[in-house]
């Protein structure tokens, strides 16, 4: 029985790999790039909005 949502979501990333953690790992490690990507764009786009209305992010 697992407890903890944590656990319940990492042993279902690792089944969704066939129980390979290395590649459950690798498709972490994608997921946040793609993750880390998204938010740069969001923060460039907050940036353009901001100098657009005259303000400046600091």
């Amino acid at each position: 029985m697992v407890s903890d949502p944590s656990d319940a979501a990492i042993d279902q990333i690792v089944a969704s790999c066939n129980g390979d953690l290395r590649g459950a790992l690798r498709a972490l490690l994608l997921v946040n790039e793609h993750l880390e990507a998204e938010l740069q764009q969001f923060y460039a786009a907050a940036a353009q909005d901001s100098v657009a209305r005259g303000k400046f992010l600091h």
